[in-house]
């Protein structure tokens, strides 16, 4: 049986939208590499036109 990780250990990204920091979740597991938001509120308003 597999260990539970500490959630400090796990990757995470920067949000494209929003700028704050999350964290890896099992759902992403298969294609972590393409996410880019942290949140479907932050992926419905896209990357910021600044």
């Amino acid at each position: 049986m597999p260990r539970m990780r500490k959630k400090s250990d796990l990757p995470t990204k920067l949000c494209a939208a929003c700028g704050l920091p999350f964290a890896w979740r099992k759902k992403w597991e298969r294609d972590w590499d393409q996410v880019k938001f942290c949140s479907d509120r932050c992926r419905s308003a896209g990357a910021p036109k600044a």
